[in-house]
């Protein structure tokens, strides 16, 4: 007994509702090394993530890297830090936010918007107990990843499924695993950058740098890969570059390991000592602003392109909880909802009196 979680009291004839879970990455509660250390844990603990064999990475990750990194992370994060928090949440729950308010003209309180996060706080876990309590037997799951990796949209979904095992009533589950060349998304990221030139001018070369992965990972069939280049392909034909003003790199490379070249940061400075004076930069795999851009693109590889000869040096955001992000999410979200209407109140009236006949006859 107690195997399956369920309602303690659960009345029949309750209102069914449809549940949207947005997920992202996730973030560390403060920038602190202490707050770094279970969140690096959680994130680097993850087999789909790092796959080294349990026994060679834990040693490394628990004796070595989780003695060192969270103090350096912290000063990193702590160089973003808002007001709000992490710049990752903040525009997340705005995204959030905005999509429960649109969705309600329509559904009402039949619909229920949450945010997870896949390591971090609110959890996966956490998320999905409160779609649970709330009634919900119809899940749509969006993984804020533009394109589908292992190493990030596939492990969303292992805490999902196995979560799921535990719900005595288990709903009804669809999930969007990517929308890499979605039209409303590049249309949404060529106007960012025309919108960027017009303010700030346009260098002769633009980069598309996307978060790497190791190049292993792509041997065993990995296609996020393929999935940057056709994103870097869609924006560079609707801006009508050719092939020499634009490039694709990956950046954030981790470990030993050989990762998906070319590399952004070695890239970068080879052009700038080539005599390449001006460069654009832009992160479409990020749905949001976060480390990996803020500080790394825009501050870190930014200093080395100035240093290695370049003059000018230009981070282009990512769409974060602007209009055309809202646009795109809010289309993907719609379409994928298509068949799962709200509930007629009618039918749960006549449910929940059912029910209460049952169980008034039962009784006597």
């Amino acid at each position: 007994m107690g195997k399956y979680v369920g309602h303690e009291h659960y009345e029949h004839g309750t209102p069914v509702r449809t549940g949207v879970l947005l997920v992202n990455l996730g973030t560390p509660e403060a920038p602190t090394a202490r707050a770094l250390r279970p969140y690096l844990r959680q994130f680097l603990g993850d087999s789909r993530v790092i796959e080294w064999p349990a026994w060679l990475w834990k040693p490394i990750l628990n004796g070595i890297i989780l003695n060192v990194r969270p103090k350096k992370s912290a000063k990193l994060y702590a160089s973003i830090w808002t007001e709000e928090g992490s710049p990752l949440f903040v525009y997340s729950q705005s995204i959030a936010r905005q999509m429960a308010t649109e969705l309600a003209e329509t559904w009402g309180d039949a619909i229920r918007v949450e945010l997870a996060m896949r390591y971090g706080r609110p959890s996966i876990v956490e998320k999905l107990e409160a779609l649970r309590q709330a009634n919900v037997q119809r899940i749509l799951v969006l993984p804020l990843f533009p394109q589908y990796s292992a190493t990030t949209t596939a492990t969303i979904f292992d805490v999902l499924f196995a979560e799921l095992k535990r719900w005595r009533w288990t709903p009804e589950l669809r999930t969007i695993t990517g929308y890499h060349d979605h039209p409303r998304y590049i249309d949404g990221l060529a106007e960012s950058i025309q919108r960027f030139w017009a303010e700030n001018g346009r260098s002769p070369k633009l980069l598309f740098s996307f978060h790497g992965i190791p190049q292993s990972y792509f041997a065993k069939g990995d296609p996020y890969h393929c999935f940057c280049y056709k994103t870097a392909r869609l924006v560079a034909a609707k801006l009508k570059l050719s092939k020499e003003e634009y490039q694709v790199c990956f950046q954030s490379r981790f470990g030993p390991e050989e990762w998906l070249q070319p590399y952004t940061d070695k890239t970068l400075a080879a052009w700038a000592q080539g005599g390449l004076e001006r460069v654009d930069t832009i992160c479409p795999g990020f749905a949001v602003d976060c480390l990996e851009t803020l500080e790394e693109m825009a501050e870190q590889n930014k200093k080395l392109f100035l240093e290695a000869g370049g003059r000018q040096y230009q981070y282009i955001p990512c769409l974060n909880d602007g209009p055309a992000q809202m646009s795109l999410l809010q289309d993907l979200v719609r379409s994928n909802l298509q068949g799962w209407q709200p509930p007629d109140a009618a039918d749960l009236r006549q449910s929940a009196q059912a029910f209460a006949d049952q169980q008034s006859a039962a009784s006597s």
